[in-house]
């Protein structure tokens, strides 16, 4: 069972927007060296929109290379297609993934049995781990508790990041599904609540720039110990909050290019973050003793 702080890890780019790799390297020992758990590699964070199959390919690739074992690699190979997430899949699996994220279908707005088959027939096809990923606010397409409950039945699908930041929602979720299937947190701001109910980890954007204390905070979580948890959830939200103030991934690059571990580079249709912001970022970074 993959446990604890799985970072979903930016792309780091060129100011022409090909991809970094020597910054690439930089951010994975950077996560070694800092107790992250595992690492989502070309997740939404990652820009998985906008890297062509080729590129997305050989960042998944590249990461699992540079790790080296040491910690697992979830690869990110969801879309809305079938054909295409099943393509992305079997070549991550080749690859060595660990496991795979499965973004549910965005845009096209499949029904709830559209969904179920959609990731039936992904799972039949490729004989890997695979974490369901349901991010309504992104997706325009939310999939039911009822149907994440169906799909628990089949073998390889273990597991699913939640990131609706409901609460309630996801205790429920945990009900009826934790002798099958491990549920992560996908909502930095509502992950140690959920860990707290039963969630096994936390898929977490903060954790690119707070490796260190989203492992503290996810290991306490998981262990029950509330105290310790609210003590560094105390730090870490104002991070939590600042790094959604424009659309992810653009203030977690600019995070940490203010820290010094990428340039600015980010492709179209994502743009730099607007100056109004950085002060605020700036402050939540010093908050949480990581700048």
């Amino acid at each position: 069972m993959i446990t604890g702080s799985l970072v979903a890890l930016v792309t780091p780019m060129h100011p022409d927007g090909e991809v970094h790799w020597e910054q690439l390297d930089n951010l994975v020992d950077f996560h070694l060296e800092n107790g992250t758990h595992g690492i989502v590699a070309v997740g939404t964070t990652g820009e998985s929109s906008t890297l062509d199959p080729d590129e997305h390919c050989r960042v998944i690739g590249h990461i699992i290379k540079r790790v080296e074992g040491r910690i697992p690699v979830i690869a990110g190979t969801g879309g809305n297609s079938t054909r295409e997430a099943i393509e992305l899949t079997t070549e991550a699996h080749k690859l060595g993934a660990d496991a795979c994220l499965l973004v549910v279908p965005y845009y096209n707005k499949p029904t709830q049995e559209g969904l179920y088959r959609h990731f039936r027939t992904i799972a039949e096809a490729v004989p890997v781990d695979q974490i369901l990923y349901n991010v309504p606010g992104r997706t325009a397409c939310d999939m039911m508790n009822e149907t994440v409950e169906r799909l628990a039945d089949i073998p390889n699908i273990v597991a699913i990041k939640d990131a609706t930041g409901n609460i309630p929602r996801g205790e429920e979720l945990i009900r009826r599904v934790e002798d099958r299937m491990v549920v992560y947190s996908g909502d930095d701001a509502t992950a140690a609540d959920l860990m707290l109910c039963g969630g096994k980890g936390n898929i977490s954007v903060t954790a690119n720039v707070a490796p260190r204390g989203m492992a503290d905070l996810c290991e306490a979580a998981i262990a029950g110990d509330r105290t310790r948890v609210e003590s560094i959830n105390e730090k870490l939200m104002p991070l939590h909050r600042k790094l959604f103030l424009e659309a992810n991934p653009i203030p977690v690059k600019w995070a940490l290019h203010r820290m010094g571990l990428i340039g600015e580079g980010i492709r179209l249709p994502l743009t730099p973050l607007d100056p109004k912001f950085h002060a605020e970022v700036e402050e939540a970074l010093n908050s949480a003793g990581v700048l």
